[in-house]
Formats: C-alpha cells, structure tokens, sequence
C-alpha cells in the first residue's frame, strides 16, 4: 500500500488473505481473512432508529455552515489502545449517547455534529460510507473561481447550491440477503468482497473476525448504486469457474494437500483479477483523523468514465497493513457527474478551454452539463443556443441521403 505521509495512493489487500469465493444465485462473496490479528483496534455499530439524520458539517473550508441530510441507520465507533494491548470485549466499554433526537410528527430526525467525532481519549465515532459520500458531494462545491460571464449569478454566488445522490439500500438487491444469511463466515474471517453477474459491488473489511460477525449484516443497511441493483433483477448466476483436482495425479494426502493448495491460490489469484477496477487504481485521498498507530482517511479512484470508479474509506495501520475498508460503486452517471466537474476545474472553469480539451464544441459540452444535472450552473441564454444547434445538427444528420 503505497503511501506518502501516510496518503493512501492505492489499495492493497496486505496482511489479508483471500479466500475461494460462495457463490447464491447472482451473488459472488469473498471471504477475506487475517491470519494475524492484533486485537488493538475494534469497531463497535451504533444503531439509529430516525427516519433522517442531519449531520453538521462545521468547519468545512470547502462547504462553510453546510449540512449533510441521509438516511443513516448506524454508525461505527473506532476504539483503539496506544501500546499494542488489546481493546476492551464488546460490552465491556461505556456507551455514550450520540447526536440529538427530534420528534417532527410525520418523521423523526437525528442531528448530529460531523461526519467523525472524538468521544474519549481512544474512541472515535464516524459514519461508515456517508463519510464517503459526503466527500464526493463536496468535490468541486464552491463552484467557479472566477467571474466567467457564462456562469448563472446562483453559480458565482453558492457554488454547485444543494448537490445529491440516490442509491438503493442492501435489502432491495436481490438475492444479497440470502446469500449473507447461508454463507459459510470462516474462522480468520475479518471482510468481503461482494459481487453482483461478476460486477464488484462493495469491498468490506474489519480490524477482528469477531467485528466482522457482529457487522456481517450491516452490509444490508449500506446503501449500492442503480446498476447493481438492476444486475440483480437481471441476473440469475454467476459465469461458471469450475476448478478441479486432476485425480489421476493424485496418490496420497500430500499431493491431496499439494493440489488443493493450487486450486486455493489459483483462486486467490483469479478473484484478485476481478477486482483490479478497485485494487489497482489511483486514489485521490484526504486523512480525516490521526491516531498515533492509525489512520482514517477517504477516498475516490481516478476519474476513468470507461472504467469502473469508487469511493469509500479506510484505516490503515502504520505499516501499510489494511484494517477497515468500506466501498461505494459509482454509477456511469455518477462518475461522469464528477469527471465533468473536475475537468472544469482543472481548467479554471472555462467552458471553451474545457470542451476543447474534451474534444467538444461549446454547445455539446454545455449539453453534456444539461444532461448530468449541472445545466442550472450556465446562463440560460447559452443553455438556449445549445439546444437550439443541437436540434439543428440532429436535424441535418436525419436529412442526409
């Protein structure tokens, strides 16, 4: 896991091993397991039974006096000790209230103050996922650094305004939730990694295998995008990888034990491969919170619109070693939401620079900005002329003989 100044640059599995894989219907687990466990670290789930939860985002130099609205069904608290021993049992730490509840008649709200919250000397509370989510609103948020006359007074005055996201919840992806409740969950088990039709859907990883029992099911309350959602109607199984021991080299246990461990490592190997969309990417990382042998930190792989891209979160050990991750899949629109953003702004938000750049006229990157949602951003007269060359372009082609 290389690292500078403890910025994660990409994503390794060390110090986990993976597993053959279980296989439900559409649904492919992983099981990932940790031979050393140190037992310094622990995550605990915090339940939250609101219908809304609005989380304060105080301090944000990006977004000053902005708020972050979700469903939020739980949150992890982080405990770790400072010389190595190990955390106190589940159920031998003290709990602390969190947030305030807020009874509005047609719905309950919770409000809470930030994503990550220090509650004791050793004990930090944060919001697995959202912390995720929330940094991919906030990309890009101010909004146009200089006064472009193309851009709306709303632009120049807030930004991207009020910016959201849809996704669907564990529960609604069909067949997830059976494969979780008849999967075999191994001894040294401490993650997963998810598929849906052979698509990564989430990557999951827990300090201890007795963390991951607890959390196995959480993985129902996190939240996936559209596509795999549809890949679950859509799908009924996995492509077939069959492998097999070759029986006539097989004469005692130790070719037994010899050919088993090549299919086990064949496996590993194979499973890595279907997940290089996540493993072996650029990251754009920011560290949300330093401990002395821990750091949690965000992040998003680099903007491909042809590939698969994700954010998510993790806490890496000092030494590189991986001791919690948690994955979002973005969705094509997603991913061409941000790509476009972060074009822009690279070019100082100048439409003529960034559409040529983008090998674009004017009027189709402007269209292209209409079509992910960001249309409000451009003076309607310019959103006008687009459309109208647009239709005078699509006219041409259709009279052409």
């Amino acid at each position: 896991m290389a690292q500078k100044k403890h910025l994660l640059t990409d994503i390794s599995l060390q110090g986990l091993e993976i597993a053959p894989s279980q296989v439900c219907g559409a649904v492919r687990i992983v099981p990932l397991l940790r031979r050393q466990v140190r037992g310094d670290l622990r995550l605990m789930q915090r339940n939250y039974e609101q219908d809304m939860t609005i989380v304060s985002l105080e301090g944000k130099i990006e977004a000053p006096g902005m708020k972050y609205f979700s469903y939020i069904p739980h949150g992890l608290v982080m405990s770790w000790t400072d010389d190595g021993s190990p955390v106190a049992a589940y159920g031998g730490q003290m709990i602390k209230g969190d947030g305030k509840s807020l009874n509005c008649g047609c719905a309950k709200v919770r409000l809470m103050h930030r994503m990550t919250k220090r509650e004791s000397k050793n004990q930090l509370r944060f919001l697995p996922l959202h912390l995720a989510m929330e940094g991919f609103l906030s990309l890009f948020f101010s909004g146009p650094d200089i006064a472009w006359s193309e851009y709306s007074k709303y632009a120049l005055s807030h930004g991207l305004g009020c910016r959201y996201e849809t996704s669907i919840p564990g529960r609604y992806i069909a067949g997830l939730e059976e494969a979780l409740r008849v999967f075999e969950i191994h001894p040294q088990q401490v993650g997963v990694l998810v598929f849906i039709a052979e698509a990564l859907a989430s990557a999951f990883v827990t300090p201890t295998p007795e963390d991951y029992r607890l959390l196995h099911t959480s993985l129902l309350e996190d939240f996936y995008g559209e596509l795999l959602y549809e890949y679950g109607l859509l799908c009924h199984t996995t492509f077939p990888m069959d492998i097999s021991v070759d029986e006539s080299q097989v004469n005692n246990l130790t070719a037994l034990r010899k050919a088993i461990g090549k299919i086990r490592a064949d496996w590993s190997s194979f499973q890595g491969f279907m997940t290089e969309g996540l493993l072996k990417r650029r990251l754009q990382s920011k560290i949300l919170y330093t401990t002395r042998p821990f750091v949690l930190q965000r992040f998003i792989t680099d903007l491909d619109p042809k590939q698969e891209n994700h954010i998510g979160e993790v806490i890496i050990r000092n030494n590189g070693d991986l001791e919690y991750l948690k994955t979002y899949r973005l969705s094509a629109k997603q991913t061409k939401r941000v790509y476009l953003l972060s074009q822009l702004s690279a070019h100082n938000w100048n439409l003529d620079t960034t559409a040529t750049t983008l090998g674009n006229t004017r009027e189709e990157f402007v269209n292209r900005l209409e079509r992910v949602g960001f249309g409000y951003l451009i003076n309607q007269h310019i959103r006008d002329a687009a459309r109208k060359k647009n239709r005078k372009t699509r006219a041409s082609h259709f009279c052409k003989t």
